[in-house]
């Protein structure tokens, strides 16, 4: 189902949240300026988020928690012909439209995403990052927090994201990859390295890697997000 070739040129960001208040500043500023749409779903945050997203002028939705469910919440009152699904701790490059637009004005490209920078510079952050890029690079197998990006007629041709309470990306991109090809841009995004200060650095790569084995081996998705939450 690669697409009908067909200008496009607007882009709507979606950004589901939870208790992502300490992120909201940082990220209005990296979106200041930008001509496209802006929505937050937030999924029950108990923090200032839904305020600090309002001051900040963005546009605000609700959903039950989730990222499955809240992108596919954002997507449907999404107003751009391209979806670009962000989480609240990255940080987009300059020039990102005109990147997205001119990867998806290529009929061949189904979606895409960015190379993966971590912002604590350590050599291990380095390492994870390398690792991430060669997989996004030979596997075609973005995650989502390089800000996936998509048409949404193809979105929504897709099947939308599975609403699930982990894997959405991984399971969106893989059936993407069905229908066309998965580009891999050259510039970078910038995400927090929070999760692997929290856990370590090998805690957190052997957990991610444990529950892509696992969902192979068809053990449960709440078993696999009950281990990735642990």
């Amino acid at each position: 189902m690669t697409s009908t070739h067909q200008p496009t040129s607007s882009i709507s960001i979606i950004i589901p949240t939870l208790n992502e208040a300490g992120n909201i500043a940082a990220l209005a500023q990296n979106l200041n300026g930008t001509e496209s749409e802006i929505i937050i779903v937030d999924g029950g945050s108990e923090d200032a988020t839904v305020e600090l997203a309002r001051h900040h002028g963005f546009a605000i939705l609700h959903s039950p928690p989730g990222r499955g469910v809240q992108n596919n919440t954002g997507a449907a009152s999404a107003s751009g012909s391209i979806l670009l699904f962000l989480h609240a701790d990255t940080r987009l490059p300059q020039n990102f439209e005109k990147l997205i637009i001119a990867a998806l004005n290529s009929p061949e490209h189904i979606a895409g995403a960015f190379r993966l920078s971590i912002d604590q510079g350590t050599a291990a952050m380095r390492f994870v990052a390398f690792c991430a890029n060669l997989r996004s690079s030979l596997l075609k197998l973005p995650y989502g927090d390089q800000a996936i990006f998509v048409r949404k007629k193809d979105f929504l041709q897709l099947g939308k994201y599975p609403e699930i309470p982990i894997m959405e990306d991984y399971l969106f991109i893989k059936k993407a990859q069905k229908s066309g090809k998965i580009i891999l841009l050259q510039n970078y995004v910038t995400t927090s390295a929070r999760r692997w200060r929290r856990l370590g650095v090998l805690r957190t790569t052997l957990i991610n890697q444990l529950v892509v084995i696992g969902y192979h081996l068809n053990i449960s998705i709440e078993r696999l997000a009950r281990l990735y939450r642990s």
